[in-house]
């Protein structure tokens, strides 16, 4: 049955209300995962929304065998069905239908711990000065339940203006872990539409937050992250497909600049050096040398640190396409965050 579109313009935000928008794509295995730790809330008030991206497997079918568990736990459960894009088209399906105070937009392979919604929601109704807050993640074998270690930097802890720390990859994505107010999600996107792009959607959802709004940490892991083969973010990508996947990057990163309204002169030779270090990371990979000394020399120029650490780095790049330093980067490219996750 198709779901009708409950957004109304002239309404108001339901009070206390969680609104979850959550993508699948062929989630047969491990759909359970979320609907399930979804179920388990202690928070009273959440609105599911699972937006199916044209899945071709069982996907449909084991999320409309959740309906029943949905009404007799009282939340309100919606399924969407759109044709098969990609993650960011997907939550753009899902953004209409949001009705809570609150949003959060976990994956769909991930779980949330029982008191997860409980806490966040808890802490943004006693600090009304905060737009937004996270908590930890840890992350779990999906077939042994073994905890395994972090893929993702945790950073500085007490730090609350996030968007550098997130867009240079000091700190976690987790998206499961965020939860935002509504209101100011649609103050950015007023059409309740994000830029859709195929490398995720966690970009869009937090970086423009990030860069207007402040977000403390709470101490704790209360998200899951699932780490399985096969997962967008661990997908093993052609030489093409990398290429690709780093220039939609870029242009979603340009595009959240236009959004953010960044035009001054140290921000974009900020964003341009994030852009130069990963293309130097694919010059390695591939063995571009040419390459990598004309993105060495484009470092050095815009490179706002001293001098001395600026001619280290360009010395170091012109030199470091051997056997030593190709095998390192890709024990550490999961870590480093170069090729970004989920």
């Amino acid at each position: 049955m198709k779901e009708t579109n409950l957004y109304n313009e002239n309404a108001n935000y339901i009070k206390d209300k969680v609104s979850a928008v959550v993508p699948v794509y062929n989630g047969e295995l491990f759909l359970p995962h979320i609907l399930d730790s979804i179920l388990a809330q202690t928070y009273p008030q959440i609105e599911m929304i699972l937006v199916d991206d044209g899945s071709s497997d069982r996907t449909l079918q084991i999320a409309e065998a959740y309906r029943e568990a949905f009404a007799v736990r009282g939340y309100e459960y919606h399924i969407v069905r759109a044709g098969h894009r990609n993650a960011s088209a997907a939550i753009n399906h899902g953004l209409s239908y949001v009705t809570g105070e609150f949003l959060i937009w976990p994956d769909s392979d991930d779980r949330l711990e029982k008191d997860s919604v409980e806490k966040r929601a808890a802490f943004l109704r006693s600090h009304p000065q905060y737009q937004a807050v996270r908590s930890l993640s840890y992350y779990f074998d999906p077939e042994t339940e073994e905890m395994l270690p972090e893929d993702e930097k945790t950073g500085d802890l007490t730090r609350e203006y996030l968007f550098w720390d997130i867009l240079e990859f000091r700190t976690y994505v987790g998206c499961g872990g965020y939860m935002l107010r509504t209101k100011k999600v649609f103050d950015i996107y007023p059409e309740r539409h994000i830029p859709e792009y195929d490398v995720g959607q966690n970009f869009q959802m937090l970086l423009p937050f990030m860069y207007h709004h402040r977000c403390p940490t709470i101490p704790e892991k209360l998200y899951g992250v699932c780490v399985r083969e096969g997962s967008h973010s661990r997908t093993k990508l052609t030489r093409r497909q990398e290429y690709k996947k780093f220039h939609d990057y870029e242009d979603l990163v340009d595009e959240i600049a236009v959004i953010c309204h960044i035009h001054d002169k140290p921000s974009k030779k900020r964003i341009l050096s994030w852009k130069l270090k990963r293309r130097s990371y694919l010059a390695v990979k591939y063995g571009q040398r040419k390459q990598l000394l004309k993105i060495s020399w484009q470092m050095l120029k815009c490179d706002q640190r001293s001098f001395y650490h600026s001619v280290k780095d360009f010395i170091w790049n012109i030199f470091c396409d051997t056997w030593l330093l190709r095998k390192y980067m890709k024990c550490k490219e999961c870590m480093c965050g170069i090729s970004g996750r989920k």
